[in-house]
């Protein structure tokens, strides 16, 4: 392992990426079942032990589940592969299928995700994709239930629905659960030629494209594919010629719109969950539930849901709490997209107490917690691109404002926003001018105001302050954010540091 990857690029084991405290490598076991990304708590002890010995001791979940070892260097991460590689440890190659961390055990969800999740993943290999689609186009496989996938991102998303033809599929592209655009809604077996004759029109595009770039013409094609007679019993090799370089197959059924559905639209007998955005004061990713707290699965067996704050807690502590959790009986570990872990196999009785050890540990143990909406990456000391000490700024407004938090703050350490690289309400952002606010876009955007960034916490308490005394009654604090307007934010923002001068 004598180098690393581009920015942007998937910092797997094999290819670490260079960041501003050193490499990074990410890491998506399978150990635990068929996607699940299980580890017995004597591997996720392993693997933190090994973190600490050759990076920097910090260990993270992302968003989408995966496991991420920081400050590495060239010599460390080849140390760290050789060490993960001895555990046994299995590890997600290739484009990534997704199913969600309660997969297969779920009594909640429409179906299980895991059979046609393999399904496409045994057709990408076949069709020879992997090595032709970027690094980051996914698939989404979502059997529904107690923990969708509704605010994960993904070129291609499946999820499952009850119609009163039985379990069909709603197959979308390029978005999340609120944004992505509706092709149609099939069986199993087409739903999975749609979803690769997709990602084959991807990979004649090249390594860098997505399913954002598809054209209307493309996208027309895809639906219509659900039209043609026989589907099942066509031939793989047919489908790289749905494009309309090669010729457009026919008009699709009126029944399967190409538009985005309408508030309150239905398939079959469930319901389609409205739009919801940020700005109404929805959470993000619409309805879908916090992977945190208690989670009924089959009989009177319940499994637990621990969060890491900001997606990112020292390696030691994570020990910690693994052996907590072996002493109580888990028996696996799995990592859920939303930056948490859920424990399995434990009597319910140990549920208790192996949260109250998490909480003295400092993870976040309640969905309530403020800290699961605000996004913060590791910022200064820790990381060399950082201006602003991101995580004590967001410590201190979590601990101060927790009637306000109900969007989401991004504060990061520069403008390459790693830990939300989508819009936020409110982000803080450190820069050359201290601790820039943006409101309602990305890191990347230019603020509306600034302040030093040992006092960005203090500005925030002055437009959470703004917020109480302007909201209407019934009123979200998003929206009430949004009727004030960038300017008015920026002002309330600035006017603390212009009193602390009086």
């Amino acid at each position: 392992m004598n180098a690393f990857s581009r920015r942007g690029a998937c910092p797997a084991l094999s290819a670490p990426m260079q960041t501003g405290d050193g490499l990074l490598v990410r890491l998506n076991p399978v150990d635990g079942g068929p996607s699940s990304g299980g580890l017995s708590p004597k591997l996720l002890i392993g693997i933190a032990q090994s973190a600490l010995r050759h990076g920097n001791g910090i260990m993270e979940v992302t968003a989408r589940g995966s496991l991420q070892i920081r400050g590495l260097t060239t010599e460390s991460a080849a140390l760290l592969a050789a060490e993960i590689d001895a555990l046994g440890i299995a590890v997600r190659t290739g484009v990534p299928v997704e199913t969600g961390p309660l997969a297969g055990i779920d009594p909640q969800e429409i179906a299980d995700p895991r059979p046609l999740a393999e399904r496409i993943r045994v057709a990408i290999d076949e069709a020879g994709l992997t090595q032709r689609l970027g690094p980051k186009v996914s698939v989404i496989v979502d059997g529904g239930g107690q923990l969708t996938l509704d605010a994960v991102t993904a070129d291609m998303r499946l999820v499952a629905v009850s119609t009163d033809a039985g379990i069909r599929w709603r197959v979308s592209v390029a978005g999340d659960g609120r944004n992505a655009r509706l092709l149609a809604v099939a069986d199993e077996g087409v739903a999975r030629d749609i979803a690769v004759a997709a990602l084959r029109m991807i990979a004649e595009k090249g390594r860098e494209a997505h399913a954002r770039d598809l054209s209307e013409r493309q996208l027309v094609s895809l639906a219509g594919w659900l039209c043609l007679t026989n589907l099942r019993e066509a031939p793989p090799s047919v489908l790289p010629d749905i494009s309309p370089s090669r010729g457009e197959i026919g008009s699709f059924d009126a029944g399967f719109s190409l538009a985005t559905p309408e508030i309150g639209e239905t398939v079959g007998d469930h319901v389609i969950s409205p739009l919801e955005g940020e700005m109404s004061g929805r959470t993000e990713g619409g309805a879908s539930r916090k992977p945190i707290g208690l989670f009924p699965l089959a009989g009177d067996v319940s499994n637990l849901g621990i969060g890491l704050p900001y997606g990112s807690m020292p390696a030691d502590k994570i020990i910690a709490v693994a052996k907590s959790a072996l002493a109580v009986g888990t028996t696996e570990i799995r990592l859920a997209p939303g930056r948490a872990m859920l424990f399995l196999g434990q009597p319910s009785a140990a549920n208790q107490p192996l949260q109250d050890t998490a909480a003295t540990l400092g993870f976040v143990t309640s969905p309530a917690d403020p800290r699961t909406r605000i996004a913060a990456c590791p910022g200064t000391p820790a990381c060399a691109s950082g201006r602003i000490a991101t995580r004590d700024i967001a410590e201190t407004i979590a601990a101060e404002n927790t009637d306000i938090l109900h969007f989401t703050l991004h504060v990061s350490g520069c403008a390459k926003g790693c830990a939300h690289p989508g819009p936020a309400a409110l982000t803080l952002v450190g820069g050359e001018n201290g601790a820039g606010l943006v409101v309602n876009a990305t890191a990347k955007a230019l603020p509306a105001g600034y302040r030093p960034g040992y006092d960005a916490a203090r500005g925030f308490g002055r437009v959470a302050a703004m917020i109480r005394s302007a909201r209407h009654q019934g009123e979200t604090a998003a929206a009430c954010l949004t009727r004030l307007g960038p300017a008015a934010v920026a002002e309330a923002y600035r006017q603390a540091q212009t009193e602390k001068r009086k």
